[in-house]
């Protein structure tokens, strides 16, 4: 079979490397990709959303199967587009996606349904929203209802940060057309974890858990970021919570989107916040997380390509998902500035001598190659994985690698995974 992962991240050579290790699989294809895909599979020169140029690639090569790793296309029908034309094709269609494309229509879905998330207000006029905090004085988190790369959420300690946090979405237009809308909700304590899962639109079956390090500095200071680190599994996630996320959650939403004429079919990630008062969902995501996706897959112990066909096929009430029993630790290594503005085109070293230590991946995410070389082209740039008996040795194993890389403006958290003790 040929497959196709559309994407250039850390999280699509992740993808690439798992699926290349199918024996169902005899030619991949990533696209756009980047220097480390290029390296695994062949890369194709057509961006994400370029979804007529990707059709005709997919229909001219006979891809038997294609793999949506960015929010971005789905929220624009890509899936639609392929089903189509009769293309096998993993992930939601555009109106599923909506889970992740709308906050407002997110949370609605919760309220709606009865999920557990936190207290909510939605804004679309600038003013009524900087109203909300003449009677708000507490923490709050103020979000870009759109598409932010993970950026949109801004945590606000008191109403004078709320006011700025509704000025920088709405009226600096900080997110572009995602800032058109506001959610305002209240602030949840607890520590955070990801549950990603698949979905056939009727079956549900988690993976196992992870936890990502949002802020951009050590000691969880600073802006968010699309994720600076991420290990798996999170011990803060029992094995009872999993059950109570299943059943109270995930299923009930799958049943939710097919009661409103919107059967999720793909991966459907809850972030979650462990509150006192028990598991609360912050916010659904229409595909796999990143850089979560790099420790979970570096775990999976089941070929992933007859997972993505079970959900395309319905029959994912058939499937097992078994995991190595190892930890898992990904430092993602950014350029200086993310998520503010940052340079491009330095150069990298070490990349072999860190991709040859023992139970270390490097994942790249934000490269090219030119030339025999291989330079920064994005704000994170590389996400170096390792997998160890426990988590600390799972750490260990993935700074000595991150030791050994370099280049003009490094930036990452010398903390991940400061959240386990073993």
């Amino acid at each position: 079979m040929r497959v196709l992962v559309i994407g250039g991240g850390g999280r699509e050579h992740a993808l690439v490397w798992k699926i290349r290790q199918s024996p169902k699989v005899t030619d991949i294809y990533c696209a756009p990709g980047n220097a480390g895909t290029a390296e695994i599979a062949t890369n194709v020169p057509i961006a994400a959303d370029q979804i007529d140029q990707l059709l005709e690639f997919a229909e001219k090569n006979e891809i038997g199967l294609t793999v949506v790793g960015p929010e971005q296309p789905l929220v624009m029908g890509i899936v639609d587009r392929f089903q189509e034309k009769g293309l096998r094709v993993f992930g939601p269609t555009a109106r599923a996606a909506e889970l992740e494309g709308s906050k407002a229509f997110s949370k609605d879905i919760m309220k709606k349904y009865g999920l557990p998330t936190a207290d909510y207000e939605i804004f679309t006029s600038h003013e009524l929203a900087q109203r909300y905090f003449d009677k708000e004085t507490g923490p709050i988190v103020v979000k870009a209802s759109g598409l932010a790369a993970g950026k949109g959420v801004i945590l606000c300690r008191n109403a004078e940060e709320g006011r700025s946090a509704v000025d920088t979405i709405m009226k600096d237009k900080s997110f572009g057309e995602a800032g058109d809308q506001v959610v305002i909700e209240e602030f949840l304590e607890g520590p955070e974890v990801s549950v990603l899962a698949f979905s056939d639109g009727n079956t549900v079956l988690l993976m196992d858990s992870a936890q990502d390090h949002k802020a951009a500095l050590d000691g969880d200071q600073g802006p968010n970021t699309g994720g600076m680190g991420a290990y798996s599994p999170a011990p803060v996630f029992t094995d009872i919570m999993r059950q109570k996320v299943h059943d109270k959650m995930m299923l009930p939403l799958v049943r939710a989107m097919k009661s409103e004429g919107r059967p999720y079919v793909g991966i459907l990630y809850a972030g979650l916040m462990l509150t006192k008062h028990g598991p609360k969902i912050l916010e659904f995501n229409a595909r796999f997380g990143d850089p979560e996706t790099q420790p979970l897959l570096v775990r999976m112990a089941s070929d992933i390509v007859p997972l993505f066909e079970a959900c395309i096929d319905g029959t994912l009430n058939q499937c097992e998902l078994q995991w190595k029993p190892e930890s898992s630790v990904c430092v993602v290594m950014a350029a200086k500035g993310y998520p503010g503005p940052y340079e491009k085109g330095k150069e990298i070293s070490g990349l072999k001598e860190a991709g040859a230590l023992p139970d270390v991946a490097v994942f790249h995410a934000g490269t090219k190659e030119e030339g025999g070389k291989v330079f920064t082209s994005g704000g994170r740039v590389l996400g170096v994985t390792a997998t160890g008996a426990d988590t600390a040795s799972a750490i260990k194993k993935a700074y000595e690698a991150v030791s050994k890389i370099q280049w003009d403006g490094i930036h990452y958290r010398k903390d991940i995974g400061h959240r386990v003790s073993n």
